[in-house]
């Protein structure tokens, strides 16, 4: 990058938790910001490309399984089995994983990243766990899958943080995996070497890193699980778990261990900051303490949590003790991310019968400041790249904002990020930038769309 494209002038930018004025933002030829300048002098804004509305940093989607997006909109009709919760759901999304092949896979990736973008992501933290081919068994290139992921990633323009994930057993004590779970299989070693294949293709473009993922306490024993730790610590590697998502899951916990799923982490791992347990939604205020101790980071999922029953995350009892949080779609029963913030505020009010819990939580005024900045810390914390605002050393990714929108008609300057968040539908993003780049896939480019509707017909005609 170098001229004038790396120069730009914001007449509004979300800056430190705030809204600043007549932004001069320039980015360096790394993709990150050099500088970030609130009422640039005149001079200096002269040779700036001139953004066409407020601008709001990119948030980091923490957790994804991209192949669910072929789901979404096919699971809303009740079983016949009479019971309809978390589980029937997974089998019906067994259907889907036990499906879907590499070039499947990289087109509804491709659209589902494309759709990221255009709801205000720039990054995304992959748990991946579709290890081997249809029939169970390994691919002879185990970068078969994952290199369908970033090649999707690349397509549509974001970030990518894949994280292969370790998938060994059926639940809590169970010798191995169900006949559905076949192509989850998986070793502490077979991720590692996904990892270190990914980090060195070179295939991202300079937008992807690798981290782990453990899928869950009941898919790993505790012998994988001290392995990976060890061996994600001594590479550095960010570590995500599903953790406490279910009720059942923390019943089937405690008769295996006698202790919580995060009461039984806690004590058993080493966890620190590298650390994120997505989910979390059944927990004490002494777990979240240990969690907020250790400096893990919580991700949180509010519309997949609502679509599959699970409950409503402990928001203020988290935030009160400043513990580090982001957000992820999951599922992908939605792409946009103020919908995800909006969600998770609203579910503690219908909860609590009050408004405003954030801010009230966060100490501070204004509850989508608190939200989109909590977001966007924790988010750096789920991908471990510098990707946490507008600042000088962190990725230049950001999205202006249609100003038009009927969200933010007549809205007082100070009020559009209320807006933005509780204002529905959001408002939409004229333009999206990743590494200082602008991207064109906003869940319009006609070639995505495309390929993602031959392979849902392949799927489900």
């Amino acid at each position: 990058m170098a001229g004038s494209a790396s120069r730009f002038l914001a007449p509004l930018a979300w800056v430190g938790g705030a809204w600043a004025s007549d932004v001069l933002l320039e980015a360096g030829d790394d993709g990150l910001w050099r500088s970030v300048t609130p009422n640039a002098p005149a001079e200096l804004q002269r040779t700036a490309t001139r953004l066409a509305g407020p601008v709001i940093p990119g948030l980091v989607n923490a957790h994804s399984h991209a192949f669910q997006r072929a789901i979404a909109g096919l699971t809303e009709r009740r079983g016949s089995t009479g019971s309809d919760d978390f589980w029937s759901w997974r089998d019906r999304m067994y259907s889907a994983a036990n499906r879907i092949t590499p070039a499947q896979l990289e087109a509804i990736a491709a659209q589902l990243y494309s759709e990221m973008l255009a709801g205000g992501y720039t990054h995304v933290c992959e748990f991946h766990y579709l290890h081997n081919d249809v029939s169970g068994q390994p691919y002879a290139d185990p970068l078969e899958m994952p290199l369908a992921l970033v090649r999707a990633a690349r397509r549509a323009g974001i970030g990518l943080t894949l994280l292969p994930t370790l998938y060994m057993r059926a639940g809590f004590g169970a010798a191995g995996l169900r006949q559905d779970q076949r192509r989850f299989a998986s070793t502490p070693e077979g991720i590692l070497r996904v990892v270190e294949g990914v980090n060195d293709s070179g295939a991202g473009g300079g937008l992807v890193n690798a981290g782990v993922a453990l899928h869950s306490l009941r898919a790993v024993d505790v012998a994988a699980l001290t392995d990976m730790a060890v061996l994600a610590k001594e590479a550095g590697l960010p570590v995500h778990i599903h953790i406490a998502e279910q009720v059942q899951e923390v019943n089937d916990c405690l008769a295996w261990s006698g202790k919580r799923p995060i009461e039984w982490l806690l004590e058993q791992a080493a966890i620190d900051a590298r650390w994120n347990l997505v989910h979390a939604t059944h927990t004490t205020a002494a777990e979240l303490q240990g969690v907020r101790d250790a400096g893990a980071a919580i991700v949180i999922c509010p519309n997949t949590e609502a679509n599959l029953g699970d409950g409503v995350f402990d928001l203020p009892g988290f935030a009160q003790r400043h513990g580090n949080w982001s957000i992820g779609s999951d599922s992908h029963v939605t792409r946009c991310a103020m919908e995800e913030l909006r969600l998770l505020e609203y579910s503690q009010r219908l909860s609590l019968r009050r408004r405003n819990v954030a801010s009230h939580a966060d100490g501070r005024a204004d509850t989508a400041g608190a939200l989109f900045d909590s977001a966007l810390a924790g988010g750096e914390a789920a991908a471990s790249l510098p990707v946490g605002g507008i600042a000088a050393g962190r990725r230049a990714d950001f999205a202006v904002v249609d100003a038009a929108s009927p969200a933010l008609l007549g809205i007082p300057a100070a009020s559009l990020m209320d807006a933005m968040v509780f204002s529905a539908p959001a408002a939409r993003l004229a333009d999206v930038y990743v590494a200082g780049r602008r991207v064109s896939a906003l869940g319009r480019e006609p070639e995505i769309a495309e390929d993602f509707t031959r392979a849902m017909k392949a799927l489900w005609a």
